[in-house]
């Protein structure tokens, strides 16, 4: 479902004389149905450029992104919107939303944008929240007045509402007691179960041991270590 076929990534230094650093170079992995693969290697070795360069946030220099039929690296910004709605889902650290929209609506939105009915698309937000112990009361409540570990609480509620058939998954555990950390693996491996293709990035060695079928270690893939 994921495809990565010898992929580059330059970036321009344009206060240091346009100088072009390459950091991501012959870059290659596929990710089967039902399969999880973990980025390992240390800090700064291109993890998360990588997956930013899978969701279509970061340009492609070389190389081909492929999901399902779609090649990221040459797809026009309406086909990576429409690609994200429907088969690619990204539970990031971070929770980007818009002010003032109540959580129910915010994890909601996804299935809205489908073109699920409202009750029913609220109906199983609301279950994906109760599952994820975001208390009621907060339901009709903007996330972005939360704690950190309720933001990505709602993240991950928000990101697996769908299921989307390949998912990216960026520190999904972090922040997260030992009770909603055992809900999200056992989410993961739900998204397995059902065949979801899985690329994820996790520091949290127990998660990545239980969920991850297999490793690669991107610094492999850095020309700095090759040189």
């Amino acid at each position: 479902m994921i495809e990565i076929d010898n992929v580059a990534k330059d970036f321009t230094l344009h206060h240091q004389g346009g100088t072009v650093l390459r950091v991501i170079e012959g870059a290659s992995l596929r990710v089967g149905p039902g399969e999880c693969v973990g980025l390992a290697g240390a800090s700064g070795s291109g993890k998360s450029t990588l997956m930013r360069m899978v969701w279509g946030n970061y340009r492609t220099d070389h190389g081909a992104i492929r999901i399902g039929d779609l090649d990221i690296a040459t797809a026009a910004p309406r086909e990576i919107v429409a690609l994200r709605r429907r088969d690619l889902g990204y539970v990031s650290q971070f929770l980007r939303v818009v002010p003032r929209v109540p959580t129910l609506d915010v994890v909601a939105e996804p299935l809205l944008t489908l073109g699920v009915d409202e009750d029913t698309a609220r109906t199983r937000a609301a279950e994906m929240l109760a599952r994820l112990n975001i208390p009621r009361p907060l339901w009709s409540l903007s996330p972005t007045t939360f704690s950190g570990g309720e933001q990505q609480r709602v993240n991950i509620a928000r990101g697996f509402i769908h299921p989307y058939p390949a998912m990216l998954l960026d520190e999904p555990t972090a922040s997260l007691d030992a009770e909603n950390r055992e809900t999200v693996l056992r989410l993961i491996e739900e998204a397995k179960a059902r065949g979801a293709a899985i690329i994820g990035i996790f520091h949290d060695t127990d998660a990545r041991e239980r969920v991850c079928d297999r490793l690669i270690d991107v610094s492999r893939f850095s020309p700095a270590s090759a040189a």
